[in-house]
């Protein structure tokens, strides 16, 4: 099997060499898909070896297929500036690199570990967060809305077993920061879809995240950081169903739209 990385980026030169890094001898071919950095991010690239490409953002979605279509070969690792393959997967992928996988197989999937706060998160709803990364190019793409897009596979999908490394958010504040602006995308996805929330929808929603999350997934297992997860999740749903209402009462011209 023969691999093309494809990454997409904006600004990333704090986590592009770790990202780089781990990938580098396993790749056949590294693609770097960039929105308009402003920082050292091509320049990282191409001393990686990558093919650096620039792309007007399309959003998420749009931004993420266009890295696949530049892709040379028939697999592809779809990986993030700020993931980074742990030891174990390198040697999972290593072996799989040597195989010939079965025509009814489309892609591989494997669980994502969230560093946060200086510890690895395994419970709650951050783990194992398993994902498909590795597919087959011309049975995949990606779908969705503003935010959480989503994979769209056509076959057999393999679970690995090792984990993808994750080095989300620098602290608290950007933590909240970018729950804020995935809440707003989403209700934006949702409102413009026609869809609309109750009065209680904020409320219900948000209190079914923290139970799920820190107590029927065992948050509680993380410490300290579980609590914090299960705090900024239900209040980032919180947010979303407000917004949601928001924009949908304005739509009635019943209040002003929050800016």
């Amino acid at each position: 099997m023969k691999f093309s990385f494809c990454l997409i980026t904006l600004n990333e030169e704090a986590n592009l060499p770790r990202c780089l890094k781990s990938c580098a001898d396993l790749a056949d071919e590294t693609l770097v898909l960039d929105s308009g950095s402003t920082d050292a991010t091509e320049k990282i690239a191409r001393d990686f070896g990558a093919r650096f490409e620039r792309q007007d953002w399309l959003g998420y979605v749009g931004q993420k297929n266009r890295v696949l279509s530049l892709a040379a070969h028939e697999w592809v690792f779809s990986l993030d500036a700020d993931e980074e393959l742990s030891p174990e997967l390198r040697e999972e992928i290593r072996r799989l690199k040597q195989t010939d996988p079965p025509p009814a197989v489309s892609g591989y999937s494997m669980p994502r570990c969230v560093l946060y706060e200086g510890r690895w998160i395994r419970h709650g709803d951050w783990y194992p967060d398993r994902l498909t990364r590795i597919f087959r190019r011309a049975r995949a793409q990606f779908a969705g809305g503003k935010v959480h897009e989503r994979l769209e596979i056509s076959g057999e999908v393999v679970p690995l077993r090792a984990d993808l490394h994750h080095h989300s958010f620098r602290d608290a504040a950007d933590h909240w920061a970018r729950c804020q602006k995935y809440a707003r995308l989403w209700a934006e996805t949702q409102f413009e879809a026609g869809r609309s929330a109750g009065p209680l929808a904020p409320f219900t929603h948000a209190a079914f995240r923290w139970l799920r999350g820190y107590l029927i997934k065992r948050g509680f297992l993380d410490g300290a950081q579980g609590w914090r997860i299960a705090q900024f999740s239900a209040r980032e749903v919180f947010l979303k169903y407000q917004l949601l209402r928001e924009m949908s009462r304005a739509r009635a011209g019943r209040v002003p739209p929050r800016p």
